[in-house]
Order: C-alpha cells, then sequence, then structure tokens
C-alpha cells in the first residue's frame, strides 16, 4: 500500500491532485462533509455547554470505512480539504470520525491546484486549526438553533412547513424594504432640454444643465429661444484618467458573472467550483483582492508581451470589507499566461472574465481628455452645454471595464467635432421632454449579494446558498415583469414655432429581479414584530465579527452561543404565548350582493380571498393567481376570482369548464386538460363552449400525431413521438429505444423485454458540501 493518504473534498479535485504525487500517494475525496448535525433534532445539548451532537450521514458510512482501512494502512494521512473555516471543519471531522492518530496527521491547504502548490504544502504541513473548526462550529450550531427554534413559532403562527434562518431571514427583509420604498414612491416630472445643431458635417448636440419642474417654466425657457442666435462661448478641455477595478473576491466575481454573462450567483459558484478543481483559478471563496508576488510578476510579463510595457503598472490593493483574510488571495488564473482553456461555453467564458480583471488590474490609467464646449443663447441668460470625451491612451481599457448596476448610466460621451470659440452655430431644434424620477432598483442577485457584503452580513460562502434558499422557500422569486404604458409631455421649438405633444413609452419592465411574495412578506413582518434581534442588521453584521474573533481564537465558542441564547429563548416561549396569528389580512371592501365582508390574507395553503368573516359559517373561498398579490389586489380583481371555473356546457355528454390552474388558463373535459390560447385573444372569462371544443378537438389530433403505436391488450404501453425522437412510455416509466430498433415496426413482445429490461431511474438526489 502506498506510504501516504491524502483526502480531499472532491473527487475532480482528487484526480487532479494525483498526477502531481508519485506513487508513495494515494488520493481520496470525503465528498464533502462526512458528519453533520441530523436533521430529525436540534442534536444539541444546551444543559452541557451546547455540545453538538454530530453523524455520519448514511450515504458516507460505506466511505467511511474504506477510509478508515486506507488510513489504517498509512504512514502518514494528510488532510488537503479547503483552505477556508468550512474546510478545516471538514478535515476536523475526518479526523475525529477515522480515529486517525495525531503524530501520522498532518494537515496541509493551499490556493490552487498546480503542483508547484501541492508540492509546497505537503513541504509545508501544519496541525488542524481548532479556532477556525470552532468559528465554523459556532456558526453551525448558533443557525440551527435560531432554525429550529423560530420554524414552528412560524408553523404556529402563520402556515405550516415554513422556515427561518438567521440570514436568509435578513436577506428577505431587505428585499421587502426594498419593495416598499418602491410602493410608496411617488414619481415626480421634469423637463429635460435637449437642442439639436447642425454643422458642415454631422449634427451637434448640447444639454441644458438644468430641468424645468413644470412645463410652464419649459415653455418660457423655449420661448426665451425663439428669434434667438447660438454661438460657442467658451472650450474647457481638461486631462482626466480612468482606474482600473481591483482582482475579483467572491462577492465582486457574482456581481460581473452576473452583469456581464447572465450568470445566477449559484451558477456563477458552481462554474467557478469546476475550474478552481481542474486547477484553472485560485481558490474561489475569498474576500481578500490580494495578489502574489509570483503573480504579479507575471501579470506584468504577459502584459509587456501582449501589448507593450507602457501598459504594465504594478498594483497592490487592499480590501474594504469587514473581517478580510489578507493573507488569502484574490480569485486569479493560476496561469496568466494562458489565456483561453479547454471546458464547455460556461467554464470559457467565466475564465476570460477571470482573466481579463485579473490582467486589467495590473495595467496603466486610461488617460481621456473631457471637453465642454458652452453654448450661449442670444435671447436667454442660460447656456447650453455639449460634452465629449475622447481616450487618449487605453491603459487598461484595452482590455477590461467593469459593469455597473446603474440601468440609467448614459455610455461613454463620444469626440466632440472640431469647434472655435465665437462660432455660430444653425439651430436644427430644441426638444423640451418630460422625464420622470425613477424609484429604487429592486435587487437583482447580484445586487443583493452586494447590499449583503456592505451591510457586512454574512462570508464568501454563504452569499450563494443564501440567495438560493429564500428562493427555494418561496419567500422570494426572481422573474421578468412587463412594464407599463406611460404618456409623457413634449415641446419642441423648430423653424421659429413651438409645438406641444404626448408620446408613449414602456417604463417599469423588470428583468430579473428579485420580488417578495406575499408569504414572504408575512413572515418577515411577523419576524421583525416579534424577533427585532435576529433581524437587525448590525446584530447579524456582529454575529460575523464574532465569528471572526472565535477564529482568531479570542473568544469562546460556546460562551458566544451562550450570551446569546438565553434571551432569545425566552423570546420564542413568550412569542409562542402571547402574539396574534399572522395572516397579512388585508380588508377589500364588501361584497356587491350580498353585502359580506371581502379579505384577502394568506392562509394554510398560501395566498387567498375570503368572502365572509371568520365567524361566518358560509365563507367561500378563491386562491389568487400566480401574478396577483394580497398587498395591492383590487375588489374587482377578487370578485373575478369567483366568477371561476366556469361551466360552459357538455360535449360528447362530459362537462366543459374554463379555470386557471398554476400553468395557465386551461378547458377541462372529462379528464383532459387543454391550455387556453392567451395569444390568440381566449380568456377562461369569456371563451365560448364552440372555442372551448375547437381546443379540445385540436389537441386530439396533436396527440393523435404524437402516437406511433399502442397495444389493446396492454393499454398501459405505448410508442410516442417525443421531443428528442420516438420512445416507450410504460405507465410513468420513459423507456429509450435502442438505435438498432424502427419504433414503427417494434411487436409487443420487444417492447415488453425492452421495458423490463430497462433500469429503474433513482430519484435525483442533491449533492451536499
Amino acid at each position: 500500500m502506498p506510504k501516504n493518504l491524502v483526502i480531499v473534498e472532491s473527487p475532480a479535485k482528487a484526480k487532479t491532485i494525483e498526477g502531481y504525487l508519485g506513487k508513495d500517494f494515494v488520493v481520496r475525496s470525503s465528498y464533502g462533509h462526512v458528519r453533520d448535525l441530523p436533521k430529525s433534532d436540534l442534536a444539541i445539548d444546551v444543559e452541557n455547554d451546547f455540545t453538538p451532537v454530530y453523524e455520519v450521514s448514511s450515504d458516507k458510512k460505506k466511505l467511511i470505512t474504506e477510509l478508515k482501512k486506507l488510513a489504517k494502512e498509512a504512514e502518514i494521512v494528510w488532510l488537503a480539504t479547503d483552505e477556508d473555516r468550512e474546510g478545516e471543519a471538514i478535515s476536523w471531522h475526518l479526523a475525529e470520525t477515522l480515529k486517525i492518530d495525531a503524530s501520522k496527521t498532518r494537515r496541509i491547504v493551499f490556493s490552487e491546484i498546480t503542483k508547484n502548490a501541492i508540492l509546497r504544502a505537503i513541504d509545508n504541513p501544519r496541525t488542524v486549526d481548532v479556532n477556525l473548526v470552532n468559528a465554523q462550529q459556532a456558526r453551525r450550531v448558533l443557525d440551527r438553533l435560531v432554525g429550529f427554534e423560530l420554524s414552528p413559532v412560524l408553523w404556529k403562527k402563520v402556515k405550516p412547513s415554513l422556515s427561518a434562518g438567521r440570514v436568509q431571514s435578513v436577506a428577505v427583509r431587505i428585499i421587502v424594504e426594498r419593495e416598499r420604498e418602491i410602493n410608496d414612491f411617488k414619481a415626480t416630472s421634469s423637463f429635460r432640454v435637449i437642442a439639436m445643431f447642425n454643422l458642415e458635417r454631422g449634427e451637434l448636440k448640447a444639454e441644458l444643465p438644468k430641468r424645468f419642474a413644470t412645463e410652464e417654466e419649459a415653455m418660457a425657457f423655449l420661448n426665451e429661444c425663439l428669434g434667438s442666435s447660438y454661438s460657442i462661448q467658451n472650450l474647457e478641455t481638461k486631462p482626466s484618467k480612468k482606474s482600473p477595478a481591483s482582482p475579483f473576491t467572491t462577492s465582486t466575481l457574482q456581481q460581473e458573472a452576473s452583469r456581464k454573462l447572465g450568470f445566477s450567483v449559484s451558477q456563477t459558484m458552481v462554474v467557478a467550483q469546476r475550474l478552481y478543481e481542474s486547477g484553472r483559478i485560485t481558490y474561489m471563496r475569498t474576500d481578500s483582492v490580494n495578489l502574489s508576488d509570483l503573480a504579479l510578476n507575471q501579470a506584468k510579463e504577459v502584459i509587456g508581451n501582449n501589448y507593450g510595457d507602457e501598459y504594465a503598472q504594478t498594483r497592490k490593493y487592499s480590501s474594504k470589507s469587514k473581517g478580510a483574510q489578507e493573507a488569502h488571495e484574490a480569485i486569479r488564473p493560476t496561469d496568466l499566461g494562458l489565456q483561453k482553456i479547454e471546458g464547455d461555453s460556461g467554464e470559457q467564458r467565466l475564465y476570460d472574465l477571470i482573466w481579463k480583471r485579473t490582467i486589467a488590474s495590473q495595467m496603466a490609467d486610461a488617460k481621456l481628455e473631457k471637453t465642454t464646449a458652452t453654448i450661449a443663447i442670444s435671447g436667454s441668460s442660460s447656456t447650453l452645454q455639449a460634452k465629449g470625451e475622447v481616450i487618449k491612451f487605453e491603459g487598461f481599457l484595452k482590455v477590461y471595464l467593469e459593469g455597473t448596476d446603474d440601468e440609467d448610466e448614459e455610455t461613454t460621451k463620444g469626440m466632440l467635432p472640431p469647434l472655435n470659440i465665437g462660432q455660430e452655430l444653425e439651430l436644427k431644434h430644441i426638444n423640451a421632454t418630460e422625464r420622470f424620477s425613477q424609484h429604487p432598483p429592486r435587487y437583482t442577485e447580484a445586487s443583493l449579494v452586494r447590499k449583503l457584503e456592505e451591510l457586512g452580513i454574512g462570508r464568501p460562502s454563504t452569499y450563494a446558498p443564501t440567495i438560493s434558499t429564500v428562493q427555494k422557500r418561496g419567500y422570494v422569486v426572481k422573474e421578468d415583469r412587463d412594464g407599463r404604458e406611460r404618456q409623457y409631455r413634449v415641446l419642441k421649438l423648430e423653424n421659429e414655432a413651438i409645438s406641444k405633444d404626448t408620446a408613449t413609452e414602456n417604463t417599469g419592465a423588470e428583468r430579473g429581479k428579485l420580488f417578495p411574495t406575499d408569504i414572504g412578506i408575512v413572515v418577515n413582518d411577523f419576524l421583525v414584530d416579534n424577533f427585532e434581534d435576529i433581524l437587525d442588521y448590525n446584530f447579524t453584521a456582529n454575529v460575523e465579527e464574532e465569528f471572526d474573533s472565535i477564529a482568531r481564537g479570542e473568544v469562546a465558542w460556546n460562551e458566544m452561543i451562550r450570551n446569546f441564547y438565553g434571551d432569545f429563548h425566552t423570546n420564542v416561549e413568550e412569542t409562542i404565548e402571547t402574539s396574534e396569528r399572522a395572516t397579512g389580512e388585508r380588508a377589500l371592501g364588501d361584497h356587491p350582493e350580498s353585502g359580506k365582508p371581502i379579505i384577502a390574507r394568506i392562509g394554510r395553503y398560501g395566498p387567498m380571498i375570503q368572502i365572509g368573516d371568520s365567524e361566518d359559517e358560509d365563507k367561500q373561498f378563491a386562491s389568487l393567481l400566480p401574478d396577483q398579490s394580497i398587498t395591492n389586489i383590487t375588489l374587482e380583481e377578487a370578485l373575478d376570482l369567483f366568477k371561476l371555473p366556469r361551466q360552459l356546457g357538455e360535449f360528447e355528454g362530459e362537462a366543459v369548464s374554463a379555470a386557471i390552474g398554476r400553468f395557465g388558463p386551461y378547458v377541462r373535459h372529462n379528464k383532459s386538460f387543454v391550455s387556453i390560447k392567451e395569444d390568440e385573444g381566449d380568456d377562461p372569462y369569456t371563451i365560448t363552449l364552440e372555442r372551448a371544443i375547437e381546443l379540445i378537438k385540436a389537441k386530439r389530433e396533436a396527440d393523435a400525431k404524437a402516437i406511433i403505436q399502442t397495444w389493446d391488450e396492454e393499454p398501459d404501453i405505448r410508442v410516442l413521438n417525443g421531443r428528442y425522437g420516438p420512445y416507450i412510455k410504460a405507465g410513468k416509466k420513459n423507456v429509450k429505444i435502442p438505435k438498432d430498433k424502427k419504433a414503427e415496426e417494434l411487436t409487443l413482445e420487444e417492447v415488453r423485454e425492452l421495458v423490463a429490461n430497462a433500469p429503474d431511474r433513482p430519484a435525483r438526489r442533491r449533492s451536499k458540501k
């Protein structure tokens, strides 16, 4: 047997590392954590210093048996899990579970999977850092206590099957508060003045530096311009520069991959993990912007060779985020000389982004020249301004420019045409256009990460799981929403005449934004009202700082938990005893016929409308549609919900009805559901029986075309045409047809044999770190 056993977290990493070490080393993967707190109970001995009770997960028992055997036979066991707290904890759990003798245990860390880094780590082993383990353990225990005690409160006071979490609940609060800011926002309008001038070659665009609050003020200005002459009063040219952004941290990588590549936060981390494990980039969970001297020297060489020495400028960056670990490195390619890599599209695009950002960070400033032309108006004391910008030296812009979340940001201005002071200008027209103030933007995944980081909430390893969790729990949805039409006024001065017009624009369209759901709003309000400390931004950030103190060995982890738990537990008990049930109830008005109250609220199964109060024995209920909310549904919209399902009549002796389900509007006939084609003008409230029958017959025809073969003696077995070609449908089982068989020529016996030999697909399981 080999003398050395190396244990890493993932099989991909194991494969890469095994290639760097000699025959005396065998590398195995732990596949993430090997033991954890069981899900079935609290698993924390509150009376005994909050001691956690860990257990080996059932799917890891066979692996543990194999690793124990290998560890026993090896002379040295190298624990080579990730270099963050989670990785340190995995090493500690491995040492404890495998019962490895401390004298033969070595802990090694590396921030990149390259041969030099691995060999350097082997030459510099250490012991497991118990302080880092305790910091991870404190987070795990605190989060378990909060989740385990808060969730049952929500079951009793809001709705069954809900959950709460220390960081996830704060993330939901941020999104809910932004939504309320938007709902309370009152748009104001002002008039923006743009003038266009004809030049010998092309046109010149200029703007009035101020905006007018009213149409009357804008009209008065245009009247001043009637019959006026225009000339260049002043030309001012100033040198300017732009500096590159720092290398990527976890947070900035997530933000930039969202802006430039359209990646979700979790997608970015999955792709980055693959790049790290294949040795392409350094460790992807970091809050440091530091680059090693090796990387700085290589960057200088690559920039000099590719762009010229004048483009290189070595820079060292320092982090502004709380608790950043500067000893770690920023995310960068392990070999800056490698500009392109092999891999799937996502890996190539993310690597390209990381390479460009790293290289740009070590390049010279871009040198710009900004010109402002001031234009005098003979009939007015106001002046217009035309601005231009020209790049004198590209510097880092040759490679990369950081994106922005500002949706209204103007693009870089172009160069102004040649102009002279005193030059007379020929007016083409002046427009005074009504513009509206914008409500605060809703969060994207990327801008929420930035907000969490600004508040000091969470750490690089927690951003992606937090944002995924609030969506999985149904507290937040990420979606696109269409805007609405809005009219705006345009005043125009052209050919010495002023005209007034009204135009239409689409406003408020949202793409990939985070919206709180009704249940998310109700849960947030209940938690804020009853657990103010847990939902407090400063408390959550201070907890992170306490974890950092534990990691430095300054605070005992169970002492920190004890200080938190007493008041929290008392608060939980008091809330269960004294708080009212939370439903987000909102009165919409009275039913026009019965006079009964109509209420929007959260029910046992989600958002709903109720006719009649709690004492009414004949209450009626209707669920909300996917795009409706109890916070803003109107009385008229609520009444419409009780019009469905509509009975349309009969077809072939069976009832036909129209309704709306989770997948949209549909017609039901017998046991068949047929989608209503909204894009063709169909509507469940108005569709006729004749039109419904048309849709039913059309679906039958489409289904018939999909059927290749059926057998009377085996009605559950059919050969069908699917989107990927012919296949066998046997009950709920889908079976592939071999390439050497023709679907239309299969016999029933052949089909039965294929079904019998087809493997049962196991339920898909999510791997967990």
